[in-house]
């Protein structure tokens, strides 16, 4: 049986959240969803749990970060092409979101970011076939 990751991230608004990931492409689970929390599919085997801060809360004991201030977390993304990576930002800032650092290019792989309505940031990321080891 495949692994499957489960990332959670805390928002503000599930509603605003939802409505920018679903402009970036993105669907949801709607048998885990309710007022509270969602599930967002990113893949087969990869899944982000948007939860309000108050069902985030029940899960740790510890204190929110404060993304404006800290980093909690980068989530990496893989894309298929540079211009995938490029499209991405560009519909995240465009729903709402931030870009937070330049684009990374070392040749043969290329990067960009951009931060959600949260602050949470968002890597995505190509390599060239040919770069992967095993693939040349």
């Amino acid at each position: 049986m495949a692994r499957k990751i489960f990332v959670n991230l805390p928002v503000q608004s599930l509603e605003r959240s939802v409505a920018f990931f679903t402009a970036l492409g993105f669907s949801f689970n709607a048998h885990f969803t309710d007022e509270t929390a969602t599930c967002m599919i990113v893949a087969d085997d990869i899944f982000v749990m948007l939860l309000t801060h108050d069902k985030f809360k029940q899960f740790t004991p510890k204190q929110l970060c404060d993304t404006k201030v800290a980093t909690e977390v980068l989530v990496c993304l893989s894309a298929e092409s540079r211009g995938e990576v490029d499209a991405l930002v560009a519909k995240a800032v465009q729903a709402g979101g931030s870009i937070y650092k330049e684009p990374m290019d070392y040749g043969f792989m290329y990067g960009h970011s951009f931060q959600d309505l949260d602050g949470h940031q968002w890597e995505l990321m190509f390599m060239e076939p040919n770069a992967v080891p095993g693939n040349a």
